[in-house]
């Protein structure tokens, strides 16, 4: 693919990032959320909320090591990724990182924009220092888990339980990656 490539995010991509994050998970967590649920986090509404987020997070970010990154191909924005210190308490935030979320556009899926947004992001916590990556994925979603999946991560055996009307279970993936 032509002029692809990964770039942090800026204010003016916020509205697309909210776009592609609720065509996202309208196609991608029709089976995995409640109908109700989905509609809500995908409605109009919801979709102006998460536009002021996005604008947020690229200009304000709680941290340096907060970072919101775009795909983009031929200057469009096709998907982005986030990522963060991770909370978790068994977890050291200055060597551990949360992959808070990676989604790419139905449109512009499997060409390697998923790919090049999670490359980039390693690299850029590599250089925080950071040695081992983590994710929160939903159990059921298997496009998710094959993905990271192939990328070496694998399940550390932590999970949860949602409560969205009924319970919907994720477990944490990790990855080690430091260099070598």
């Amino acid at each position: 693919m032509a002029d692809a490539g990964v770039r942090p995010a800026r204010r003016a991509d916020a509205a697309a990032v909210a776009d592609i994050q609720v065509r996202a998970w309208r196609q991608g967590y029709r089976d995995l959320l409640p109908p109700a649920v989905l509609d809500q986090v995908t409605s109009q509404d919801a979709a102006k909320v998460w536009r002021e987020r996005w604008a947020e997070a690229a200009t304000a970010p709680p941290s340096p090591r907060h970072r919101l990154l775009v795909a983009v191909a031929s200057d469009l924005v096709v998907g982005f990724a986030a990522h963060g210190p991770a909370e978790e308490p068994d977890h050291d935030p200055a060597r551990t990182a949360e992959l808070i979320t990676l989604l790419v556009d139905p449109m512009h899926g499997r060409v390697g924009h998923g790919s090049r947004l999670l490359a980039a992001s390693v690299d850029l916590l590599r250089e925080d220092g950071v040695g081992t990556l983590i994710s929160w994925v939903f159990e059921a979603d298997e496009v998710t888990r094959t993905f990271l999946g192939s990328a070496g991560w694998a399940p550390d055996g932590t999970a949860r339980t949602l409560d969205m009307g009924e319970p919907i279970s994720q477990i944490r993936l990790h990855t080690d990656i430091t260099d070598g």
